[in-house]
Formats: structure tokens, C-alpha cells, sequence
């Protein structure tokens, strides 16, 4: 799937790291007088928030897997190498058993785009033998996208050539045609303008042409949670909107949603976005606002929904990464302890991934939160 959104939020880096140790650096050093508070030290035995996670049985740091958001799924893994082969048919028999759960067909054309990215010959051969197949058009869209991505890389401007941006803006401009001819052969599939979307980004759409283009999505998956997540990056002030306008899609967006449909994600993730863009902010206040609290207890509610509905739904595991930074941050540890058990191990996924350090700041915050809730006699 196209890397555009999370290599460039890559370098964002080492200023949100250093906002993220705010509350770990207070717990250590004794700075807040709240966490050396007496019912906090009733088990000095395994005092620290290090051994409070391991006293709960949490994955040691350097265990973590900082490749991916969630445990990998053998069939994407085995589908990889066997198109690796040679074997495009394989690989469209994959996108196909998607059917017209356009979600899942997303999801399966990013595993494809990835290794396009690396190798095309497979591809080729694919379009050779079935030029005017949708999947395999809308394929080759999401690797271009990904190639551009590749290319400029994931540094702030002022480190990254012209040479690298020349070529991001060639290679974006052929992904939007690839994306334009993906479109013809797509029918009721929103794929193709979901990816569009990273065009939008890279090449500056306007907002009347972006609106366009969500008009295209929506009537053919209202709820789509990719295209969401996707959409609400142009509407953000670092690249296309403000901070109002991604609040205002956010909310719009979660208004429309029902129970598991996870669009609850989305005002939270218009937050994290502001917070991390804006230097005077103190995520310690920020977070605790009312219209968040309310927000993130809307979010919880929809999780447990689409789990009742389907354990297996992978897009529950990202809405938990954030939900879990957003409870570390609210100071509700044993909310927060809950999601860490669930994502904990695979940590490819905002807010991490925002960070310099990924593993530093979900380490801190993970095992911060353990560690209060030991310190109340919880488990």
C-alpha cells in the first residue's frame, strides 16, 4: 500500500519524542509528587515502570516488532513470496477472494503494491496477459505511489535534493494517470480513488478537486476507514487544510458511523494531529479536554463493537494504538493497560511511528501506564 503518509511523518521525529517523555521522565525522577504517592509504592518489590511491565507479563523492548502493526498474516507473508516467484496469478486469485468487501480488497492490494514496489516483473507479466484487469491496474497504481514515496524519502525538505523532489513529482504524476486508468476498470470499488488520495497530497489538489475526488469514494464506500484516516490527512494544516478543517471532517465522519464501523478513530486522530503539530500545546492538558474524553469513550464503545462482530477485523488493532496513547495521556491507566495488551509486540502504527524513536515512546508510555497500575493494586 502506498507509503507516502507514514515515511513522511517519519520526520516529524525527535520534537514529539521529547513531548512524549514529558510524563515518564516526572514518574522517574520523582518530579510529580502524584506518582511517589504513597498507594504508588506499595510494591516497591518491582518498583519502576520497566519491571512493572514485565511484572505483567509485557513484551520486552527489544522484542518488539517495529516492521509491522500487528501480527502478520501467514497468508499475506506466503502470497508475497509465492508472486516473488513469478506467480501473478496467484496473486490476482488473492485480490479477487476479497470479493466486494472493499476493505479486505484494500488491504490485499497493499500487500501487492508493497512487492511491486520492490519487484515488478511479476506485475508486468500480469498486465501483459490481462491489460484491462481492474486488479491488476489498480495494483500497479499503488506501487507507482509507493515508488514516489520512495523516492523523495522520508526527511524534512531542507535535507532532501531537488534531484529526489524532480523525481517524487514525476514518478506522482504517473501513479495519478495510473490511478485515472485504474478508475475506468473499477466499477463499484472505491480502491483506486482511495489511492488517489496520496496524489492529492504530493501533487497539492485543491480543495474543490480533492472534494471531487471524495465524492467518489463515499458513493461507493461511505464508511471506509482507510479512505477516512487517508482523506482526513489532506484536510490536515500540515499538508492541504487546518486544523479546523480536520476537526470538522473528523467529526462529520464519526457522526455518520455507527458501532463498529470504527469512524470514531477519526476525531481522535484529528487531535493527535494537532497536538503534534502545535509546539505550546501540553498534550497533558490538550487531551483531557471533555470533547476528547467523550470522544475517546465513544471510540471504546465502537472497538468492543467491532470486535463482538468480528475478533479477526484487522483495522480494530490501529484504532487501539491511538486509543491507547490518548488513555496514557487522559490518565486512564487501566483503560489504557487493556489496549497495550492488545497491540502489545507490533508497533508499525501512529502514534509510534510519529516519533524519532517508536520504540522509545511506546516503551514509555506502555510501561508507564503498567506501572500506575501496579502502584494501585490492579493487575
Amino acid at each position: 500500500m502506498a507509503r507516502l503518509i507514514p515515511l513522511l511523518a517519519i520526520a516529524l521525529g525527535v520534537y514529539f519524542w521529547l513531548k512524549a517523555r514529558k510524563k515518564t521522565t516526572e514518574f522517574v525522577e520523582g518530579a510529580s509528587g502524584a506518582a511517589l504517592s504513597a498507594p504508588r509504592t506499595r510494591r516497591n518489590r518491582k518498583s519502576g515502570p520497566a519491571k512493572a511491565a514485565a511484572e505483567l507479563g509485557l513484551v520486552p523492548a527489544d522484542e518488539l516488532d517495529t516492521s509491522h502493526a500487528a501480527a502478520p498474516d501467514p497468508r499475506d507473508e506466503e502470497i508475497r513470496a509465492t508472486v516473488r516467484s513469478g506467480n501473478w496469478q496467484a496473486g490476482a486469485d488473492f485480490l479477487a477472494d476479497a470479493g466486494q468487501d472493499w476493505q479486505e480488497r484494500y488491504r490485499r492490494a497493499g500487500v501487492l503494491q508493497d512487492e511491486a514496489a520492490a519487484d515488478d516483473t511479476w506485475l508486468l507479466a500480469w498486465r501483459t496477459a490481462q491489460p484491462k484487469d481492474a486488479g491488476a491496474a489498480f495494483v500497479h497504481a499503488g506501487a507507482l505511489i509507493s515508488v514516489a514515496a520512495d523516492i523523495r524519502g522520508a526527511k524534512q525538505a531542507k535535507y532532501t535534493t531537488q534531484e529526489q523532489f524532480a523525481g517524487f513529482h514525476r514518478m506522482m504524476a504517473q501513479a495519478r494517470e495510473a490511478c485515472h486508468e485504474a478508475q475506468e476498470l473499477a466499477g463499484d470499488d472505491p480502491g483506486p480513488f482511495i489511492a488517489e488520495i496520496s496524489c492529492a497530497l504530493g501533487l497539492g489538489y485543491g480543495h474543490d478537486d480533492f472534494r471531487a475526488l471524495w465524492a467518489e469514494v463515499e458513493k461507493r464506500d461511505a464508511h471506509h476507514l482507510s479512505a477516512h484516516t487517508s482523506a482526513l490527512q489532506y484536510w490536515c494544516r500540515k499538508w492541504r487544510g487546518s486544523h479546523e478543517l480536520a476537526e470538522r471532517f473528523a467529526r462529520e465522519a464519526a457522526q455518520k458511523g455507527s458501532p463498529g464501523r470504527l469512524l470514531s478513530l477519526l476525531p481522535l486522530y484529528a487531535a493527535f494531529e494537532q497536538e503534534s503539530a502545535e509546539q505550546d500545546l501540553d498534550p497533558d492538558v490538550f487531551y483531557k479536554s471533555p470533547e476528547l474524553i467523550a470522544a475517546v469513550d465513544a471510540c471504546l464503545i465502537d472497538v468492543a463493537a467491532a470486535a463482538a462482530a468480528d475478533p479477526e477485523d484487522r483495522r480494530i488493532v490501529r484504532v487501539r494504538h491511538l486509543l491507547a496513547w490518548l488513555l496514557y495521556w487522559q490518565d486512564r491507566y487501566d483503560a489504557a493497560l487493556e489496549q497495550y495488551r492488545a497491540i502489545d509486540g507490533y508497533i508499525d502504527s501512529a502514534p509510534w511511528t510519529y516519533s524519532g524513536d517508536p520504540k522509545a515512546r511506546y516503551v514509555q508510555s506502555r510501561d508507564f501506564c503498567a506501572a500506575q497500575v501496579l502502584a494501585a493494586g490492579g493487575n
